[in-house]
């Protein structure tokens, strides 16, 4: 498991950054459960722009912590 990847339950979250072409870093996360061929992955990009990949990483694990904190969410 990648180093920023994170374990919460069922769920495992990915972030990601993207260098852009203004030299920004832009954060998407991956949220996947399941296995095999029930696996399931949602894919999240988000607006911010940052100055490092860390920072990008991590608004993107945040986010996703905050996603999964909220009840009556699909999986």
């Amino acid at each position: 498991m990648p180093s920023h990847t994170r374990a919460v339950g069922k769920f495992l979250l990915s972030p990601l950054s993207k260098q852009t072409p203004s030299g920004q870093y832009a954060a998407s996360l991956s949220i996947r459960s399941g296995r095999g061929s029930g696996t399931h992955d949602r894919v999240f990009r988000f607006i911010p722009v940052f100055p490092t990949p860390q920072a990008a990483m991590q608004y993107a694990l945040e986010q996703g912590l905050g996603y999964l904190r909220l009840s009556g969410l699909p999986a």
